[in-house]
C-alpha cells in the first residue's frame, strides 16, 4: 500500500523555508510531521508536489536531504519514497540528488 501525501493540500499550496525560524509552513515542520511519520509506518510513500508553488531549495533540502540527517538511510528512501511532479518533473531529481548528498555528508 501507497500512502500519499499531496504538499499543497495537506500541508501548504506555499510551502517556504528551512527552519520554524521562517515561517510555520517550513520544511523541517513537513519533514516531522508529515514525511517522517508516514515512512515510520513502513510504507511506501509518494509525495505530490504539484499545486505547490514557490518550492525552494531550502525547503526542499531540509524536507527530504533531513530525512537522512535524523536516520533514516538514503538506500531505503530511494526505494519507499516516489516523488511525483508533473508540473516540473525536474524537483524528482533534485530531491534524489538532496537525499544523496546528506548520505555522503
Amino acid at each position: 500500500m501507497t500512502k500519499t501525501i499531496r504538499l499543497a493540500t495537506d500541508f501548504n499550496p506555499f510551502p517556504f523555508g528551512r527552519y520554524p525560524s521562517h515561517g510555520e509552513w517550513n520544511g523541517q515542520r513537513f519533514r516531522d510531521e508529515w514525511l517522517a511519520p508516514a515512512l515510520k509506518d513502513g510504507e511506501m510513500v509518494e509525495v505530490d508536489l504539484d499545486g505547490a508553488r514557490g518550492l525552494s531549495p531550502s525547503f526542499l533540502e531540509e524536507a527530504f536531504g533531513g530525512l537522512v540527517r535524523i536516520g533514516f538511510a538514503a538506500k531505503d528512501l530511494s526505494s519507499r519514497l516516489q516523488i511525483k511532479s508533473d508540473r516540473d518533473p525536474s524537483f524528482v531529481d533534485t530531491i534524489f540528488g538532496y537525499i544523496r548528498d546528506a548520505k555522503a555528508a
